[in-house]
């Protein structure tokens, strides 16, 4: 026996979280059924940028991030020596409209999901139900379920079917059963937080060395969590590795494998193995991505977020290309109804869009500063940065990402807004 709903959101992630706050602010009904038993804040420190905080902003949960997490002032740029490379501003001190926050992935999630309970209803997100498939026919498509212990669950029938079930999306396996291995960069992550004492602005996010030799990620993420002002730290390090970690979330790390790395970067800001081996757990990742897609609609049925564009996190852009994709998705349904021409003009937009931002990760990041500077270096120390890489140079790089990712700030405060 089934159900029937307008749209189904599969996965409570922060795609479909936001998603579903949008169709409610467009008056459109929804549900979403998490695989999960039950929704844990899980995984730790991400970005959200300007261009993604802006639609947040819209869902009015500005308040609520600021109770969790650290408005970013500057993203600064270091050596492995420790040594100065670049800085700019962020968020509200560069210019924009809107910050650029600093946030667990948890904490996130938690906003998220305690704003869909609160205007959707408690039982608007509906956990346990792992999707397997869907089959659609003209006037509605039918999503399968099992629940955590195998079983088989009633279906469920909608109007339109939203995948927003990440990297191991069954719905993307449906649409494209041939689809090749993720694609490995050749560089493992090892991610981690810790309680400290805060550093430089109090506000920063670091980067600092390069993947051949060891490159560092650290920016705070919580304030005053130990009620002496110190901070949650989260940090990831990064490294050049022929052999890909296994592609699991959750799959702890050792210290053994890469902390060697960055064992003498005791510097007069931070003191780095120090707050690595202060994490209370470590876990492990591939830099791993997927070859763009054509299309990720058929019918009814259209992906999102990480089901759609997985990419390598070396933007700090992967959540937020994923809350672009539900603001953006909610608002052509808004205006066309609930219509495959709506989900075909998302398609349009959004493929082209992301894919431009999956390439650029893997080529020309902002983190490719200090690619450029451990080339022209050789990875040593520099008396004078200037007549080896300029700052306008360096800056070139940045605005370049800012662009592709849609989030300089001209261009995000000129954008209509998509709702």
């Amino acid at each position: 026996m089934s159900s029937k709903e307008d749209v189904v959101i599969i996965g409570a992630g922060i795609g479909g979280l936001t998603l579903a706050l949008s169709l409610h602010q467009a008056g459109i009904a929804c549900r979403i059924y998490e695989a999960a038993p039950e929704l844990r804040p899980l995984g730790v420190g991400i970005n959200v940028l300007p261009h993604a905080a802006r639609e947040l902003s819209e869902l009015g949960l500005l308040p609520e991030l600021d109770k969790v997490g650290v408005r970013t002032r500057e993203s600064i740029f270091f050596n492995e020596h420790g040594q100065f490379v670049f800085r700019e501003a962020a968020g509200l001190a560069a210019g924009f409209d809107w910050p650029q926050y600093s946030i667990h992935r948890g904490d996130l999630q938690t906003v998220l999901f305690d704003a869909v309970k609160q205007r959707l209803g408690p039982d608007a997100v509906v956990c346990g139900h792992r999707c397997t498939g869907a089959t659609q026919d003209a006037d509605s498509i039918t999503a399968h379920f099992v629940s955590p212990e195998g079983e088989r669950l009633p279906d469920v029938q909608a109007r339109l079917l939203i995948a927003c079930d990440g990297v191991h999306s069954a719905l993307r396996k449906q649409l494209y059963p041939q689809e090749g291995a993720p694609r490995y960069s050749g560089v493992n992550m090892w991610r981690g937080t810790a309680v400290w004492k805060p550093f430089l602005s109090e506000a920063s996010m670091v980067r600092a060395g390069w993947l051949d030799v060891g490159k560092m990620v650290i920016y705070p993420i919580r304030n005053d969590v130990d009620g002496k002002g110190g901070q949650l730290i989260n940090w990831v390090a990064e490294i050049t590795d022929p052999n890909p970690a296994i592609r699991d979330w959750s799959r702890p790390g050792r210290l053994e494998d890469f902390l060697p790395a960055f064992e003498n970067w005791h510097f007069d800001w931070l003191d780095v193995p120090a707050l690595i081996r202060s994490s209370d757990s470590i876990l492990e990742y591939p830099m791993v991505d997927q070859d763009p897609l054509p299309t990720w609609t058929q019918g009814r049925l259209t992906l999102l977020g990480d089901a759609a564009h997985p990419m390598v996190p070396r933007g700090s852009n992967g959540a937020g290309q994923a809350i672009i994709d539900a603001r953006y998705l909610a608002g052509q349904l808004k205006q066309r109804g609930l219509t495959m021409d709506a989900l075909q003009d998302y398609d349009k937009a959004r493929v082209a869009a992301t894919t431009q931002v999956v390439l650029t990760n893997r080529t020309n990041p902002p983190d490719a500063i200090l690619r450029e500077v451990f080339e022209r270096t050789g990875g040593k120390r520099f008396e004078q940065l200037e007549p080896i890489v300029s700052q306008a140079e360096l800056q070139a790089i940045s605005d370049n990402y800012k662009k592709v990712a849609g989030y300089s700030p001209a261009a995000l405060k000129a954008r209509p807004s998509f709702l």
